[in-house]
């Protein structure tokens, strides 16, 4: 059996981009910067490393919520990794990146919209997407 969920929780640290699909479905992209806390062996004091995760959201509402998500906003999301692979200059790349299932936005703030309710996921992805 495998087992592929993630769960974070951290800031973003740019502003959501959003791209299209050929057929015009979004494709929203941000990343979360996660603290993890480490003992200093030398000093003895714990410091925090940054960790920064990609993150990629599809459909209407991924688009719809786009606008809260800037730099500095603090969100909780869940998904699963996926790991993207592609060459350039004759070299093979890749990076784990998480594809996201849910999502805590930030607190809403005078003058934001109210985020759009979960969906069923047929209605959220369209048959463009490459998996």
């Amino acid at each position: 059996m495998s087992i592929n969920k993630t769960i974070i929780s951290g800031n973003l640290t740019r502003d959501a981009e959003v791209k299209r699909t050929s057929s015009g479905m979004a494709i929203v992209t941000f990343c979360v910067a996660v603290n993890e806390r480490r003992k200093n062996n030398q000093t003895g004091e714990w410091d925090d490393y940054a960790n920064f995760v990609d993150v990629t959201w599809f459909g209407t509402r991924a688009e719809k919520c786009a606008g809260v998500l800037v730099k500095g906003a603090r969100v909780t999301v869940e998904g699963h990794l996926r790991q993207e692979r592609w060459e350039r200059e004759g070299q093979n790349r890749s990076k784990l990146c998480v594809i996201l299932d849910e999502i805590e936005l930030p607190p809403r703030q005078q003058g934001q919209f109210n985020p759009p309710q979960q969906q069923p996921q047929d209605t959220l992805y369209g048959s463009d997407i490459p998996f």
